[in-house]
């Protein structure tokens, strides 16, 4: 059974930095595209991060660019999402994906059930 795990979620202040991580089980997903999407309430998922394969290639959404760092490591078959300089704005679920969508949110296979970010003003 293919599993994909977030943690690292919780409540930070404005300015503050949280890392989330995204542990896979199941199979081996080395030849995947990782992302993180988020969804605040009343909002539709976005994407966030995507990172590819072999760790040399990253898009980032305009909002989070220079902010947030994804990586990966394939032996661990985690991925990551460091965020820095949190803004209230960051407020939502984020959730990881595998796959090979890159931006679009179709694109991706298998999905985590999402941990919460909270950033407070």
């Amino acid at each position: 059974q293919v599993q994909l795990v977030e943690s690292g979620g919780g409540l930070v202040q404005a300015g503050g930095s949280l890392r989330l991580s995204c542990a896979a089980s199941g199979r081996t997903f080395s030849r995947y595209v990782w992302a993180w999407f988020r969804q605040a309430p009343g909002k539709e998922r976005e994407f966030v991060a995507a990172i590819n394969w072999s760790g040399g290639s990253t898009r980032y959404a305009d909002s989070v660019k220079g902010r947030f760092t994804i990586s990966r490591d394939n032996a661990e078959n985690t991925v990551y999402l460091q965020m820095n300089s949190l803004k209230p704005e960051d407020t939502a679920v984020y959730y990881c994906a595998a796959g090979s969508g890159w931006y679009r949110i179709n694109g991706y296979d298998y999905w985590g059930q999402g941990t919460q970010v909270t950033v407070s003003s």
